[in-house]
């Protein structure tokens, strides 16, 4: 398998700026597991001087004597390796002692050793206060996969707070670096493999480009020994103890049952309780609470909740419930999902419709969401509080599309859409695999996959691209 390196340009630039920062830095990066936090740091770090350690579920004692072992190799000392080191404030205090250059020192799954002993936290914060923050030679970088734990590491009441000089999330790749991993494929093709892999690009480098986009899914979630296929429940497994709740409520969310009453009807799981659970898979960006985008206050009962990860939408949209015919080897689960397919996309469409407009726009919008009102609901709204300009969008993932038929009943219903009614600037876009015709209308745009690929192919080429491969 080749496994690339692409467009993690902004984030290696900001690791960058702060290694050649005249002061001490401390970075807290952190992101869903599988989203390239590691390949980050390895690359960022080449030819520097650095140390990696990867911390692991193992006892205080162990974690510490290997970090030893690792910043003696650094250091070339083997009495530093000698020293017997009661934590890891007497370990950091002597080993920025003996370095003479600026150093970047990397604890990856840093999380883990928060698991092992609670006073992990104020340990470090001992170590920043005495020491490292006091050395222009150290750049200390913290990384966690359990985006909820340093998201705690991060807030006021850990000991942590307001030591970090930068916090760094990596988020998946975005819809117009699909086709850096999938070069031959087509928007269409590109929109399907993001549908079922999120950007997440371990995900995205299980795919084969000389393969149809079909076959790949075929091949990474429809058979029992593909990565994908278990990936969803072993990712679950390690961020909960007891998922079964957790499962029951993404089914759900997938099944479109959306709103926290539906979930628990759906589930079973009482009301009194249900609302942790729903948090928690917030504070892991698997799903996401939504309003109507011109709610003026949040309300509960007209809040919706929907997926922010693809691969976790799809999963349990066509997989989770199938899993004795795949592990029958049956081939109904596969040829059920075909069928119905094209429904599912048209969620996955709005969202890329959303990064098309974020991306693209020549008008500068500050909020962008969807809106729904009892019955009325549309895809996209975009809103610019400062001019006044609000952006209705209706997005169609079918072929040969009227646009008039559409935009008469785009206008119909931004009619009931209450947000300065008798001074706004109104603006209509239609969003379509092919449009029948390409109408001209004031204020209105037209986007299919053609421009979904000169905007993919802009993207691509206007950023210097981080690209590297190696086999594996």
């Amino acid at each position: 398998m080749i496994q690339q390196f692409i467009n993690r340009t902004e984030e290696l630039n900001i690791l960058k700026d702060r290694m050649y920062a005249p002061n001490p830095q401390f970075i807290m990066l952190y992101g869903r597991r599988r989203v390239g936090k590691t390949e980050l740091v390895t690359r960022f770090i080449e030819n520097k001087p650095a140390i990696y350690f990867l911390a692991e579920e193992k006892r205080y004692r162990d974690n510490l004597d290997e970090m030893k072992e690792i910043m003696s190799i650094h250091l070339k000392d083997e009495e530093f390796k000698m020293i017997k080191f009661e934590n890891w404030v007497q370990l950091f205090k002597s080993f920025t002692s003996r370095i003479k250059k600026r150093t970047i020192i990397i604890i990856d799954e840093f999380p883990y050793l928060v698991e092992q002993d609670a006073s992990i936290p104020s340990e470090f914060q001992k170590i920043w206060d005495m020491h490292l923050s006091k050395s222009e030679n150290i750049m200390l970088i913290l990384i966690g996969s359990s985006v909820s734990m340093m998201e705690k590491l991060l807030a006021g009441k850990s000991p942590l707070f307001g030591r970090r000089t930068a916090q760094l999330e990596i988020k998946p790749m975005d819809i117009f670096h699909i086709k850096d991993f999938l070069p031959g494929y087509s928007m269409e093709d590109c929109i399907k493999a993001y549908a079922s892999t999120d950007g997440i690009p371990l995900y995205l480098n299980q795919f084969n480009s000389e393969l149809s986009v079909y076959d790949n899914i075929k091949n990474t979630l429809f058979r029992r020994d593909a990565l994908l296929y278990n990936e969803a429940e072993i990712l679950l497994r390690q961020e909960f103890r007891e998922p079964a709740n957790y499962f029951a409520i993404l089914k759900a969310i997938s099944f479109g049952y959306t709103k926290q009453s539906e979930i628990a009807n759906y589930t079973g799981i009482d009301k009194s309780i249900i609302s942790k659970y729903i948090q928690n898979l917030e504070e892991i960006r698997i799903i996401k609470k939504e309003h109507p985008l011109t709610d003026k206050k949040e309300k509960r009962k007209n809040s919706r909740y929907d997926f922010q990860d693809n691969y976790f939408r799809f999963w349990f949209r066509f997989i989770y419930p199938n899993k004795t015919l795949i592990e029958r080897g049956a081939p109904e689960a596969f040829e059920t999902m075909k069928k119905n397919h094209g429904a599912y996309l048209g969620f996955i469409f709005e969202k890329t419709a959303a990064e098309f407009l974020w991306k693209t726009m020549p008008v500068r919008f500050t909020k962008l969401g969807r809106w729904w009102h009892k019955d009325i609901e549309i895809d996209i709204i975009a809103l610019n509080n400062d001019t006044k300009e609000i952006l209705f969008c209706e997005c169609k993932w079918r072929e040969n599309v009227n646009p008039k038929k559409i935009l008469y009943e785009l206008k119909e219903k931004s009619k009931y859409v209450h947000w300065n009614n008798t001074q706004r600037k109104e603006h209509y876009a239609i969003f379509a695999k092919s449009f029948k015709e390409k109408i001209k209308e004031p204020n209105l745009m037209l986007f299919d996959l053609d421009d979904f690929e000169g905007a993919a192919l802009k993207i691509i080429s206007l950023s210097p691209v981080a690209r590297a491969h190696k086999k594996s």
